[in-house]
């Protein structure tokens, strides 16, 4: 077993342990389209840490794919009205203490504890320039998975899903997009967000192993890669993660390992446009062969 994770799950027992447990929670029941108790599952995760939000994107792109667009708002209100029960205890109390708190924006990261950025100096590290450059390549990987992965099921650009959500597509062509959100899309995409967030993310902290150690084995995978490889990349992450303090040669080798995963996991799912058993896929690929 991993020391790190070892470290991280028993002797510490960080509540990234019971985050991470909600974020697979709510991965297996949206697998099993139970889409009710998986938002549940996903809102009370934020509600533990808010690192999961990571994985929002995601969650969203799946859910407006699967469900008509009143039955995914009303998934997203399920997780609003999650979140404020867990806060109703403390708003009345103290309501600017515990939003400022529960979901801490404005943190200021410390250079001493960073794993992933350890090989840049300390004044790039805390500079308004690399904080800004890290939003923005989040954002253009999210862009990049979402315009040629996340989308695919709809068989949709950018602009035509957006249109979408004003004008309701057919019932028939929203019951085959529904169909092709499938168990393994599902999983990669959420989980390919949440890594997409863990590589452009400020600083990560030893914790936060605990969400990319699980993710790593089904992300390379999905890459295509040789075994090889793929236990190559493993043992350069799990080496890099046990090193205590983080070095310039170990905090390289993490971000490394994490984009190549993210790169990895575009370049292997590029021909994914559904599940070839899918009774959509086969009676368009039936279609096909007639015409």
């Amino acid at each position: 077993m991993s020391k790190r994770l070892h470290s991280i799950f028993l002797l510490r027992l960080f509540n990234d342990c019971f985050a991470v447990g909600f974020l697979f929670i709510a991965i297996y029941f949206y697998q099993h389209r139970i889409w009710t108790v998986g938002s549940v599952a996903y809102s009370f995760g934020v509600g533990t840490k808010m690192s999961l939000l990571l994985a929002g994107p995601a969650v969203g792109i799946v859910l407006l794919q699967a469900l008509p667009l009143r039955r995914a708002l009303n998934a997203a209100f399920l997780m609003a009205q999650v979140q404020i029960t867990i806060a109703w205890p403390f708003i009345p109390v103290n309501p600017i203490g515990y939003l400022s708190r529960a979901f801490e924006f404005s943190r200021q990261f410390l250079y001493k504890w960073t794993v992933n950025w350890r090989f840049l100096d300390e004044k790039t590290f805390l500079s308004r320039e690399f904080a800004i450059a890290l939003i923005t390549a989040n954002l253009g990987f999210l862009a990049l998975f979402i315009a040629t992965r996340w989308l695919q099921p709809s068989r949709r650009s950018i602009p035509e899903f957006v249109s979408t959500l004003w004008k309701a597509p057919p019932l028939l062509l929203q019951q085959q997009t529904s169909l092709r959100v499938t168990p393994s899309f599902v999983m990669t995409s959420i989980l390919g967000s949440m890594t997409v967030g863990l590589l452009c993310a400020r600083t990560l902290h030893y914790q936060f192993y605990s969400y990319i150690a699980w993710s790593t084995p089904f992300l390379l995978w999905r890459s295509g890669l040789h075994p090889f490889a793929i236990y190559a990349v493993w043992a350069f992450q799990e080496w890099a993660w046990n090193v205590y303090p983080s070095t310039d040669t170990s905090s390289m080798v993490v971000v490394g390992c994490l984009l190549f995963q993210i790169l990895g996991l575009w370049w292997g799912t590029r021909n994914d446009v559904m599940d070839p058993s899918s009774p959509i896929e086969k009676e368009d690929q039936h279609h096909q062969h007639v015409q």
